[in-house]
């Protein structure tokens, strides 16, 4: 395997990938194999934004008394109002979902994880069509250089899923979490939807909570980290994303051309603003890019939720809210199925652009 940093006379990319895939091992075989340099597939040219070493504090929302204090309920209307406009993500607080379970999910991804690789093995696939997938990179043959970071993606809903196709070592929580996350998703919607200036139901009517996919990352430590990326850097394709994260750190957000760090704070939930979001309020909510940094600390797990019905086949179309347009706010986009905005993304894989230019009128 070409070392580090050097430029080999010949280097057969191909081959490397391929025997990374069949190994089904993921970066965390690479790792428990003792390896101590980055292989070259991993290996991306530097970043061309710069990083700020101002700290940067982002909002922290208190969703208490969410339900019979309109006061503060007001508030955070008009606070996730603001953060949707312009930083495109927000830290919840007091968002229901007891400690006990969250701890339970990280822990389940663990377990996931860290069991025998034959077990682990067994769920690895590139077929994306499946509605639970194991694998690295699921751009792996077409992203320039590969992240430090191996994936377990389970897609929940609107299809109810067999129990029995979830790995064992995290079935039970898996399936308590989601129970957790679409209520808390609804609730967000509807704070959304009110700091749009619509009925509260608004965008849950619209179906934008109507798919769950749920994202288990694990990302080993790395031994030269400023070589690779946990994930390259990237907007979300769905509505809207609540990621549980462990207290490792390393998620950046760009804003104002510099990455920011998004500091973890125990048990909070990091909510962010996706690209179809954008496209649906022409482009009021923002879906900024971000991203992973790898680190010599780890493993670091998190489990992000995204709310989207990913590439399930639907004839519903989305475009610009008609009561959020005006003659001088004409529509910036030309509507898309969930469907063929989620297929277009993938095929696009994480190359650092957004894909809702595709769709711009």
């Amino acid at each position: 395997m070409p070392a580090a940093g050097k430029v080999p006379g010949v280097y057969d990319r191909a081959s490397e990938l391929k025997a990374f895939d069949e190994s089904k091992a993921g970066v965390k075989g690479l790792v428990d194999s003792g390896v101590s340099m980055v292989p070259q597939m991993f290996i991306r040219p530097p970043d061309k934004s710069g990083t700020s070493n101002v700290r940067f504090n982002f909002p922290v929302i208190d969703l208490h008394g969410m339900e019979n204090d309109p006061i503060r309920r007001n508030h955070m209307v008009e606070a996730v109002r603001e953060a949707s406009e312009t930083l495109g993500f927000f830290t919840v607080v007091n968002h229901g979902i007891p400690e006990s379970v969250l701890e339970e999910m990280m822990e389940g991804t663990r377990r996931f994880y860290e069991q025998d690789n034959e077990v682990k093995k067994e769920f690895y696939t590139r077929d994306q069509t499946r509605e639970v997938i194991y694998n690295s990179n699921f751009d792996l043959y077409t992203s320039k250089a590969a992240n430090w970071r191996d994936t377990l993606y389970c897609l929940l809903a609107p299809r109810p899923l067999d129990p029995q196709q979830l790995p064992a070592t995290c079935r039970d929580v898996l399936m308590e979490y989601k129970e957790e996350i679409m209520r808390l998703g609804h609730k967000l919607l509807e704070l959304m939807s009110e700091a749009l200036g619509l009925n509260r139901n608004h965008l849950k009517d619209m179906d934008c909570a109507e798919g769950l996919a749920m994202v288990c990352h694990y990302y080993p430590a790395c031994p030269q980290p400023e070589l690779t990326m946990g994930t390259t850097n990237h907007s979300d394709n769905d509505f809207l994303t609540i990621l549980l994260e462990d207290q490792i750190g390393g998620l950046q957000v760009l804003h104002q051309d510099q990455w920011v760090d998004v500091l973890p704070m125990p048990g909070a939930l990091v909510i962010n603003i996706g690209d179809l979001m954008q496209l649906i309020t022409n482009d009021r909510f923002k879906s900024v890019e971000h991203r992973v940094l790898a680190n010599q600390r780890g493993p670091r797990v998190s489990v992000a939720c995204f709310f989207s019905t990913s590439h399930l086949p639907s004839s519903k179309i989305y475009e610009p809210i008609k009561e959020l347009l005006s003659e001088e706010n004409p529509p910036k986009y030309r509507g898309t199925t969930v469907r063929d905005y989620v297929l277009y993304y993938r095929s696009k894989g994480l190359d650092g652009t957004s894909a809702l230019p595709h769709f711009m009128l």
